[in-house]
């Protein structure tokens, strides 16, 4: 109960696990061994979109930054509908963030710190010490300004 009292003081309430349109073989995270491998995630809650389009265009730095902050969000909910007891992560060991940029943007790394000042937020700086990727793409799913995916490991 450490990560979900951590939620509560932080002031967030996980949603529903993002559900996986596009196949019905295609899960919210798969745990093979002690390693958690989140699908990619978008900046939503329940499907509600708050920011959509390019960032350095429709969207702002700060709004994709805050977009990335909700895709750490979901990889959450989609961990704890796995594992359930969220507690059960020993370690962020990646994570993973695509930014729908304008041609020419070069801050995808500063959208990134979105997720994983989350994820430090809520995990520690010990557990959430991560290998990190950030890319700027032409183009995503929903025109959502950016996607994460997440890797956990977890206590088995």
């Amino acid at each position: 109960m450490r990560i979900e009292n951590r939620l509560k003081e932080l002031g967030i309430s996980l949603p529903n696990p993002p559900i996986v349109k596009a196949a019905p073989h295609l899960v919210p995270a798969v745990l093979t061994g002690n390693l958690l491998f989140c699908q990619g995630a978008i900046g939503h809650t329940n499907g509600v979109f708050p920011y959509t389009g390019k960032v350095g265009g429709e969207v702002t730095e700060e709004q994709a930054r805050e977009s990335a902050r909700l895709c750490a969000i979901n990889h959450l909910a989609q961990a704890k509908a796995v594992i359930g007891d969220l507690d059960r992560i020993t370690k962020v060991v990646q994570l993973i963030c695509y930014t729908n940029g304008v041609p020419g943007f070069e801050r995808a790394p500063y959208v990134t710190n979105g997720a994983s000042d989350l994820l430090v937020d809520v995990f520690g700086p010990e557990i959430a010490a991560m290998a990190r990727v950030s890319l700027s793409v032409p183009d995503l799913i929903y025109t959502a300004p950016c996607e994460t995916v997440c890797l956990f490991e977890v206590e088995t």
